[in-house]
């Protein structure tokens, strides 16, 4: 066909395939939108490729978003989810009949991927993005109350100026370094301390007093 000697309509194709192929792992639409991806890409795969090789690009292709869903469902760190985008541009770049071609093709991910964000405005969101949500949400509450709890057993504690505070500075508790903060006063380094107020993270401290 005539259309698919136009460089641009690599742009258009890849842009159309990747925005529901995303789109349909971040909302839930049953499936309709992987069936529109996979049409749009499969078109394009078949236009410039011979069927062994179109194959190949499929499952390269696919990869990518299977590690981008991986990434976002177990690791959230983002190394898989650049290891899969850069194996999805491949995929549709290497069988560009030219670099024009390739770089629409490039863009046509890229921007696909960007809109398929616009879907999570518009419908139902994945519930197994909300579940990560929460678990992240909980998972950061759970460490902040482990944190606080472990320096509310500091208060009345005893230790030892690390370092000249001025009011700020570090102290040693047991075997333990912790930053802390005098009542507007200067303590030398080395001096006896007594912890008397905790405040979150926050260690007020004073001069131990011999009795």
């Amino acid at each position: 066909m005539e259309i698919f000697s136009q460089e641009w309509i690599a742009l258009v194709i890849t842009g159309l395939g990747t925005l529901f192929l995303l789109g349909e792992v971040l909302v839930n639409m049953r499936g309709i939108f992987a069936l529109l991806g996979i049409g749009f890409i499969t078109v394009y795969f078949s236009v410039y490729l011979e069927t062994d090789s179109l194959i190949l690009m499929l499952i390269i292709y696919f990869i990518g978003i299977l590690l981008i869903i991986i990434d976002g469902k177990v690791l959230n760190d983002g190394t898989l989810a650049v290891i899969g985008t850069a194996s999805m541009l491949a995929s549709v770049a290497l069988p560009a009949p030219n670099f024009a071609a390739g770089l629409y093709a490039v863009l046509g991910v890229l921007l696909g991927a960007g809109g398929s964000l616009f879907f999570l405005k518009v419908f139902k969101r994945r519930d197994m993005w909300n579940k990560i949500t929460l678990k992240d949400q909980l998972t950061s509450e759970a460490g902040y109350n482990s944190i606080n709890k472990e320096y509310r057993t500091l208060l009345n504690q005893e230790g030892i100026t690390l370092n000249d505070m001025r009011p700020v500075g570090t102290i040693r508790i047991g075997s333990r370094d912790y930053s802390a903060v005098s009542n507007g006063q200067w303590i030398p380094k080395g001096t006896e301390i007594m912890v008397m107020q905790v405040d979150g993270t926050k260690i007020l401290v004073e001069p131990k007093r011999n009795s």
